[in-house]
């Protein structure tokens, strides 16, 4: 089997379960950006020396290909994929919502704006995190246009860009305050 098949070569991209669509359309958009984000999410995971937080960005990249093939299906053929995948559940939710809590109870934040950097492992945590947001806007943009056959879909990636956000912080946990908030390197102003 070949890696290319052409059929690409008009713009479009086949849909899991038949059809096609643009490239560039809404649905190729959102399950593109979930892509980004999941790549971004093995980036952090190989910066990262925590085994713990490489464990919780092994199991979301996980829970995000099942999002992203949540959108990738033609709502016409979501029968289809419920009786081929499971789809993203609450459950799925709540154990975001679970770690969030765990690793708020973990860290302290700073009063301050936290600059992202200071560590390569927290900083392309926040950079996944960014990515996550730019896809949960993609998915309420295909929102928008068709009504959404799982909002768990979207709470999943919601709750997900807050764990990223935590995360990170629970990476520089042991870092003081002036580097998280990039303060040090403001002092020479």
């Amino acid at each position: 089997m070949k890696l290319y098949t052409k059929s690409g070569d008009d713009g479009t991209t086949g849909l899991l379960f038949g059809g096609r669509a643009s490239k560039a359309g809404p649905r190729t958009d959102a399950y593109g950006a979930i892509d980004t984000a999941i790549s971004a999410m093995g980036m952090a995971r190989a910066l990262s020396s925590d085994e713990r937080a490489k464990d919780i960005l092994l199991r979301c990249q996980h829970d995000m290909f099942t999002a992203a093939t949540e959108v990738a299906v033609d709502p016409a053929h979501y029968d289809l994929l419920i009786e081929n995948f499971s789809p993203v559940t609450e459950g799925m939710v709540e154990r975001l919502e679970g770690w969030i809590d765990d690793l708020t109870d973990e860290v302290d934040l700073p009063p301050r704006f936290i600059v992202p950097g200071a560590s390569a492992a927290s900083g392309a945590i926040d950079l996944a995190r960014t990515l996550t947001r730019d896809a949960e806007r993609r998915i309420v943009a295909l929102a928008e246009l068709e009504p959404p056959q799982n909002e768990n879909v979207l709470h999943y990636v919601n709750r997900l860009s807050d764990l990223l956000f935590i995360l990170a912080r629970y990476e520089d946990r042991d870092l003081p305050f002036e580097i998280t908030t990039g303060e040090m390197r403001r002092e020479g102003d």
